[in-house]
């Protein structure tokens, strides 16, 4: 399933293949999100036309809307998107987290869930009971019921179902929802083994949130059970340096313990984050950034002091004749689009502006991650880091170049 290529010489990052059902994918990888089965503003061909060889689909939204009996009826999610190469589906555990907690950002800066979201009525061993964002009805998910959401939309990989736990819980919280996933874990494998398609693979997910030994003792219990890749989910920290110290301290021990197994660090995206879990050893990353930014009329550019960013509603663009990046080969740039056009655009409420910015994105990330696999090819990945991180544009012409 997956094989490595090249190991740098002077860190964890590694270059590599995965082999799945629906095609190959070239590590180390981004996925876009394909949320609730599209990768928002574009098709299937425009995803794959700017290099990307895999999507996320998220098991959460597709088991409430459509509903996992009509998606199988039309052929599973690769038949029902149009989108042929490598899906890997989420476990819903996710959602766990945001309905009850709010998104990451939303707990660290105190901030509650959003009202229509959904709720969660209750957390057992057996799953989670939670009230619809779509009719308001009462749901349940478990570990099974996952795995069998996921086997009806067959995607090539699929996620253990989990709890992620907050940041803000206290230690002992954390200990027994850890427990409590590993324990889920040995359901879902099981599940998987007794009705799954075979020809879908599973990935485990470690937690243990900020504390070190039960990021170890989490590492080793997912490692241990046999899955075909690992995850690493759940609180990752407050800030970056403590989210790199914890992803630091599981790469390095799932190198001591599976070093052949793929690693996919769940909803981590920005350019900076990026790189440095390459360096980390991380093999896929999955985010909604390039995505909700285009949507937000920002674009990422080579500028670490502004966060890779430029918000094109700003009123300083509107007579700016320059692209959004000088020699970027995205739709946008090379079309010749000018940043007062896309500027006015955003400000008409648009929709091609959006999209524009959407492709814009999606190119930058997976040329990033282009040039990072030939950097670790070519044992070079220090002196590409350093340029990158100093503001230099992405070299690579396409996402798999």
């Amino acid at each position: 399933m997956f094989t490595v290529r090249t190991r740098a010489s002077d860190s964890l990052a590694r270059s590599g293949t995965l082999t799945l059902a629906h095609g190959t994918v070239q590590t180390p990888a981004f996925v876009p999100l394909a949320t609730r089965g599209a990768v928002k503003a574009l098709e299937p061909r425009d995803v794959e036309a700017v290099g990307y060889e895999m999507v996320l689909g998220n098991t959460f939204h597709l088991f409430l809307a459509p509903g996992p009996e009509l998606i199988a009826e039309l052929g599973g999610l690769h038949q029902f998107m149009r989108w042929e190469r490598p899906i890997i589906t989420d476990s819903g555990g996710f959602q766990v987290f945001s309905m009850g907690h709010g998104t990451v950002a939303d707990e660290i800066k105190g901030r509650r869930a959003r009202s229509g979201d959904g709720a969660i009525l209750a957390i057992t061993e057996e799953g989670v009971r939670f009230r619809s964002y779509v009719d308001g009805s009462e749901r349940f998910l478990g570990p099974e019921d996952s795995m069998s959401v996921q086997a009806a939309l067959h995607s090539d990989i699929e996620l253990a179902f989990d709890e992620c736990t907050p940041f803000h819980v206290t230690r002992e919280y954390t200990a027994r929802s850890t427990e409590r996933t590993h324990r889920w874990l040995e359901r879902c494998l099981r599940w998987h083994a007794e009705h799954g398609p075979r020809d879908q693979a599973v990935y485990g997910i470690i937690q243990g949130g900020v504390e070190p030994d039960l990021r170890i003792e989490s590492t080793g219990t997912v490692a241990a059970s046999g899955c075909d890749g690992i995850a690493i989910g759940g609180s990752l920290g407050q800030d970056k340096e403590q989210m790199y110290e914890v992803v630091s301290w599981t790469t390095a021990e799932l190198e001591r313990l599976v070093s052949e197994r793929p690693r996919h660090l769940l909803g981590i995206g920005d350019i900076d984050d990026l790189i440095r879990g390459v360096e980390l050893g991380i093999d896929t990353f999955d985010c909604a950034m390039p995505t909700r930014l285009g949507r937000h009329g920002v674009a990422v550019v080579p500028a670490p002091a502004t966060r890779w960013r430029v918000d094109l509603m700003k009123g300083e663009w509107r007579r700016s004749a320059e692209p959004i990046l000088d020699g970027c080969p995205c739709p946008a740039c090379s079309a010749g689009y000018s940043r007062a056009y896309l500027h006015y655009l955003l400000r008409a409420g648009e929709l091609t502006a959006i999209r524009l910015l959407t492709l814009h994105n999606l190119s930058f990330v997976g040329r990033l991650m282009a040039d990072l696999r030939a950097a670790i090819d070519e044992q070079r990945l220090p002196e590409r880091a350093a340029a990158l991180r100093a503001g230099a544009a992405p070299s690579a012409t396409s996402c798999t170049g």
